[in-house]
């Protein structure tokens, strides 16, 4: 696709990345910030692609419930993160897009890949070992989780390694 990311897009995102994630941009860390901003980036607009080739929808509910998890998740308080968002004139939009891109990308592999995914009791039995804790559905589900991540990575730079990148 013809596709741009431009330096707007790049530093409104490595903005929203900073905050989201507690750290100062400073000379010695901007260049890597930079780099990884826009491998991120890069590989949200494939992620973007496949999303709508598959015809991927993201129901408003959807929406609400992730954007509550990723909060709970990350140990971020809401209110505080959209105060840190207007001061730093970057838009919710941002965040939102960020989210939904996440949830939609997400609910892409499991409609590929869950079906064909299982745990086998080894993997689960090594899970509990590790984490005596946890139920045995706990563990199942961190084995599947574990599955769709990798089948999700290869499906990822495999359309990276399609793609054709031009930097300028």
């Amino acid at each position: 696709n013809e596709q741009l990311i431009t330096s707007y897009d790049i530093i409104q995102r490595m903005k929203l990345s900073a905050i989201l994630q507690g750290i100062d941009i400073n000379e010695q860390n901007n260049q890597l910030l930079i780099n990884n901003t826009v491998d991120e980036l890069i590989q949200e607009k494939l992620k973007i692609e496949k999303i709508k080739e598959y015809k991927v929808k993201i129901e408003d509910e959807e929406y609400l419930e992730d954007e509550i998890n990723f909060f709970k998740r990350n140990n971020l308080n809401k209110s505080e993160i959209m105060d840190l968002l207007e001061l730093n004139n970057i838009e919710y939009s941002e965040l939102k897009n960020l989210l939904i891109n996440e949830v939609s990308w997400n609910k892409l592999i499991n409609g590929l890949f869950l079906r064909l995914t299982s745990a086998s009791e080894m993997e689960v039995e090594e899970i509990l070992s590790k984490n005596p804790n946890l139920t045995e559905s706990m563990a199942e589900n961190f084995v599947l989780q574990r599955q769709l991540e990798l089948k999700s990575s290869k499906m990822l730079r495999d359309m990276l390694n399609e793609a054709t990148i031009e930097y300028k």
